[in-house]
């Protein structure tokens, strides 16, 4: 098998980089950036989320994340609370101009998606999924 994983790998990493770009115009006349917008998507229709969980749904790395959540809430589109139960811990969730943004980037980027994806079916994503399942399994459990 040799290097042959390496032409998989890159051919993901272009795949999700070329799906950003295409996305990314309407994440940028929003004003926000892809990480900003992970966070504004993870946290839109819901009442909010604890700091930890917000890092485990989205794609931002933990030493990014902060930086990231400290931007939108200068920004006044989400705001910081400390836990009741932890005092070490925050809670997040959009403001109510969070939620607008929320309202207007979200359905836009689900539209281009839904776009790029029409000529799939159920079962080119089932086995989309198999493969990319299996694959996060093997690198989760770094190779063995």
């Amino acid at each position: 098998m040799g290097e042959r994983y390496l032409k998989s790998i890159r051919l993901l990493a272009e795949c999700m980089q070329g799906f950003e770009r295409l996305s990314g115009e309407h994440v940028r006349q929003c004003g926000l950036t892809h990480a900003q917008f992970d966070i504004i998507a993870t946290l839109g229709n819901t009442p909010g989320m604890p700091y930890k969980e917000l890092g485990d749904k989205t794609l931002i790395t933990k030493g990014t994340l902060t930086g990231v959540i400290e931007r939108l809430e200068q920004k006044g589109l989400v705001e910081r609370e400390r836990s009741l139960d932890d005092k070490r811990s925050w809670f997040i969730r959009l403001t109510p101009r969070g939620e607008q943004l929320f309202r207007e980037v979200f359905p836009r980027v689900v539209s281009l998606g839904a776009a790029v994806f029409s000529g799939y079916g159920d079962d080119d994503f089932a086995a989309l999924e198999k493969t990319l399942s299996g694959l996060k399994q093997v690198i989760t459990a770094g190779g063995a």
